[in-house]
């Protein structure tokens, strides 16, 4: 397992096939076949094997923000870590011991929140908070993936950019270029976590 998320995490998951693992074990793509039957197979155990790391981070304490945050913050640190993970996250169920034992760690310690005792209320609130981690992830993966940092995007683009700026036709964007604080992706994530939050929240108090 540990050479096929290596692969995946050097080259992506295009990399990743049982020929490509056995080679690296010095082992033909047959013999892996007496112990898997697919390359979704062997898919599934990789994405197991991450939500493994996730809970080995501990447990999750506080209150119910400190928990949703500590669930955000792992999943995206665990894409981070393995640019591809993103890419399996949502694409099925995970069912493998280790994301089942992340979920039962994150309802557990949502149950013992005060307003998250009924277990519709903990769904929908680590449902919506996966969705966004989600969707922020795969908003920065592309620059993960590629290796295009943020300055050479920039440098790449700008002389269109200005070119249609100037036609002054656009003058909103005009102003996003102008006045906007452009700030970090770690900046964007935790703002648009806690806009979540307090959506949260504002739900919890009706």
């Amino acid at each position: 397992m540990r050479t096929a998320i290596a692969l995946a995490d050097s080259d992506g998951l295009a990399a990743v096939s049982l020929r490509k693992v056995g080679s690296s074990l010095d082992a033909g793509a047959m013999r892996l076949y007496g112990y898997l039957s697919s390359k979704e197979e062997l898919l599934d155990l990789m994405v197991d094997a991450v939500y493994g790391e996730i809970v080995s981070v501990g447990p999750l304490n506080g209150d119910w923000r400190g928990i949703l945050q500590a669930i955000a913050h792992r999943i995206r640190q665990a894409c981070h870590a393995h640019p591809w993970f993103i890419d399996l996250l949502s694409a099925r169920p995970h069912l493998g011991p280790n994301a089942l034992a992340m979920l039962e760690t994150s309802l557990a310690a949502l149950n013992a929140a005060p307003g998250f005792d009924e277990i519709d209320v903990s769904m929908r609130a680590m449902g919506t908070v996966r969705a966004y981690v989600v969707g922020a992830v795969q908003s920065e993966s592309s620059d993960l993936k590629s290796g295009i940092t943020k300055a050479d995007w920039q440098t790449a683009w700008w002389p269109y950019l200005e070119r249609v700026i100037a036609t002054g036709r656009f003058p909103m964007l005009a102003k996003v270029v102008r006045d906007a604080s452009h700030p970090s992706s770690d900046v964007v994530f935790e703002t648009g976590l806690e806009t979540v939050l307090d959506g949260l929240a504002t739900r919890l108090l009706r």
